[in-house]
């Protein structure tokens, strides 16, 4: 078995590790990207291929973990040696999805989406949609958890699209809230109070959330642009709207932060700095 990963970030190496583990061989290729990337790459032990085109040639089952802008670029530029079978497996809408996967031409093609923190690993919930997502889910022969929910392409990605807009949406919320209330200096009280309401696992969630939100705005900013497109065919979106415009802003708030901080007031010290 061999899969490849086009684009290795925090989902890509964390997959990658756990299945080499398994006895699984993976490929990547880092050509031209971040520092970042290539370390992530070397540190997982995975095979460097030279091209794009070489990973999605050589592997059997290929997963495009990409930011929501690359999606569709990554797709057309392997699109012709995809020999296996092509996983998207970006937060991305059916319809981006679907122009994706129309750039594959012989392979056989899987809509599929992460459904909760990468943290986890290979028991990370993963579900997917499509005609062939049969075949993506006997990697869970391998320690993955892979949900087949149907045979539609777009199905995965739509409810992909629908815990997003809830959990960056809660996540938007949280910032500006707490953020407030540790300008006047009762976070801490607050955070007590509410997870006497809302249950036990509060407190570490909002937490997690509070950190990240900043860290990973970019990204989520491209993924709720996603979001909001995709919910307007159905309803008008405020809410989500306004989620959308919270992540694209927070970068101009907080200035660039190159590693998640260990205390979610290091966020909010920016924005303070950047506020004067």
């Amino acid at each position: 078995m061999k899969i490849g990963f086009l684009g290795f970030g925090e989902v890509a190496s964390t997959l990658a590790r756990g299945l080499l583990d398994q006895g699984v061989q993976i490929l990547t290729c880092v050509e031209g990207r971040s520092p970042r990337t290539v370390d992530l790459a070397k540190s997982a032990g995975v095979e460097l291929s030279q091209t794009p085109q070489e990973v999605a040639e050589s592997s059997d089952i290929i997963l495009s973990t990409v930011i929501p802008a690359q999606t569709v670029n990554v797709a057309k530029e392997v699109g012709k040696t995809v020999k296996g079978v092509y996983v998207d497996l970006n937060n991305v809408s059916p319809s981006t999805v679907k122009k994706s996967l129309s750039y594959i031409v012989s392979g056989k093609t899987i809509d599929a989406a992460i459904m909760g923190s990468i943290k986890n690993g290979l028991k990370t919930p993963i579900i997917a949609s499509g005609p062939d997502a049969d075949i993506f889910a006997k990697l869970n022969q391998y320690g993955m958890n892979i949900d087949v929910i149907g045979q539609g392409i777009g199905q995965a990605s739509a409810l992909k699209m629908l815990r997003s807009a809830y959990t960056k949406g809660v996540s938007a919320l949280l910032f500006e809230t707490f953020y407030a209330a540790y300008r006047m200096d009762v976070d801490e009280v607050l955070l007590n109070y509410l997870s006497q309401t809302e249950g036990p696992l509060f407190q570490e969630s909002a937490i997690s959330r509070l950190k990240s939100s900043a860290f990973h705005a970019k990204r989520r900013a491209q993924e709720m642009d996603e979001v909001l497109e995709f919910l307007s065919d159905y309803e008008d979106p405020m809410m989500t709207r306004a989620t959308c415009e919270f992540f694209h802003s927070l970068p101009l708030k907080t200035g660039t932060i190159k590693k998640k901080p260990a205390d979610y007031r290091e966020t909010f010290r920016k924005v303070d700095y950047k506020g004067k």
